[in-house]
């Protein structure tokens, strides 16, 4: 099993650094983010699907205990939520919000009481310039990958479709190579798919833990905290 452990170090150390680290301490994490998760019966309801420029079979509506939608801010979705903690990691390559110019981008680092991370990226936009599926950025940086399509069923019933990748590459000065494990698909207000209503990725992403399968069961357990119902 490959782990990001150095990767992980490096990022607390930099949290640390900006003196944010003491969210990773549960005691003190509630009062900084200032936002805990509250299951809410008038919950929110969105279009899913595989791709954000047509259609596909697996698009489905899904029931949201957040927003993800451009009329509201991205940040606002809760840092805490069942067993994970988050931190805002803000992106510090302008290059990178350049390329993109998505109107909302959030970028976070969750871990869980187990000791298992990953990172949430939302970015939104009402054009097609921030959406790049993530397999072409692995193959530009030179990743190996695989993709599939996996259902998450949701606790209120019906499933949500994803798109999943798994790359691997080994870096520069290490023995083992480095694997990932992501999850994304995208998100639109309703079933009109109006490129000016505004669109939402949403992506997880995660070193492998166990199996591909196992981390991909991880992963949504994580989604769960935020997808009721389809």
């Amino acid at each position: 099993m490959q782990k990001w452990t150095m990767q992980y170090g490096f990022w607390v150390i930099a949290l640390l650094a900006l003196g944010v680290g003491v969210v990773y301490i549960p005691e003190v994490a509630p009062v900084l983010s200032g936002k805990r998760w509250v299951a809410r019966a008038d919950a929110y309801t969105y279009v899913a699907d595989l791709d954000f420029w047509r259609r596909t079979e697996r698009e489905r509506t899904v029931v949201a205990n957040a927003r993800f939608d451009l009329t509201a801010q991205l940040d606002e979705v809760p840092l805490l939520v069942g067993d994970w903690q988050g931190v805002d990691v803000p992106e510090t390559n302008q290059e990178v919000m350049i390329l993109l110019d998505p109107e909302q981008y959030v970028q976070r680092l969750y871990h869980d009481s187990q000791g298992h991370y990953i990172w949430l990226s939302m970015i939104g936009g009402r054009s097609s310039q921030p959406f790049h599926a993530p397999d072409i950025c692995y193959d530009a940086d030179g990743w190996q990958y695989h993709l599939g399509s996996h259902a998450i069923a949701l606790d209120g019933g019906g499933d949500l479709y994803g798109l999943w990748l798994q790359a691997k590459k080994t870096l520069p000065g290490a023995e083992e190579p480095t694997e990932h494990i992501v999850y994304y698909f995208y998100l639109f207000p309703d079933g009109r798919r109006q490129l000016g209503d505004g669109i939402v990725l949403f992506k997880v992403t995660s070193d492998r833990y166990g199996t591909v399968e196992e981390t991909l069961d991880l992963l949504a357990s994580f989604v769960r905290e935020f997808f009721v119902s389809g």
